[in-house]
């Protein structure tokens, strides 16, 4: 019931926009005051990290798109970099700090994870960037904890990340 309200919500919002002034009055703050409805909207966390080398697979939705054994649907490609592992890590910790709504919740030598919310009702992203010590790569996955579709906006923020780290040099 909860991932069809979302899947309704998001078409909703991308189908009918509201005026600018009225977008920007709520947030995921003030919806949040109306109680339960930011935990409803999040979702649950699920059980993420890097097993046996490998960020966990997407779900058969197409609101997910990881870099390691995908399927066409939900491929992306891995960010390379030619700095080291160190500084790349440094550097994508940097760039995670300047995306809106999106907070470091894990960070490791290896591995960082994010939570980004959406602006309105603070739908929630989760984000993994695996740094394997035996490959100059960034391998990533994202995914929407609830609803069919995410209007590809999980793909568009790795994306956006894959640029801005290139624009730094790695």
């Amino acid at each position: 019931m909860i991932s069809i309200l979302a899947s309704l919500l998001a078409i909703a919002f991308w189908a009918f926009p509201v005026s600018p002034a009225l977008a920007a009055a709520p947030s995921a703050q003030s919806l949040g005051a109306i109680p339960g409805l930011s935990e409803v909207f999040a979702g649950e966390v699920p059980e993420l990290g890097v097993r046996d080398g490998k960020l966990s697979a997407c779900p058969s939705t197409p609101n997910c798109a990881v870099s390691q054994d995908a399927d066409q649907g939900h491929a992306i490609e891995p960010i390379a970099y030619g700095v080291s592992r160190e500084d790349a890590r440094e550097l994508l910790a940097k760039v995670l700090g300047v995306v809106p709504r999106t907070e470091i919740v894990t960070q490791r030598e290896d591995y960082i994870r994010v939570r980004s919310a959406s602006r309105i009702f603070g739908f929630v992203d989760d984000t993994e960037f695996y740094l394997p010590e035996d490959e100059p790569v960034i391998h990533v996955r994202a995914a929407a904890r609830l609803g069919e579709s995410d209007l590809g906006v999980n793909r568009r923020r790795l994306e956006q990340i894959r640029f801005a780290l290139r624009d730094l040099g790695i």
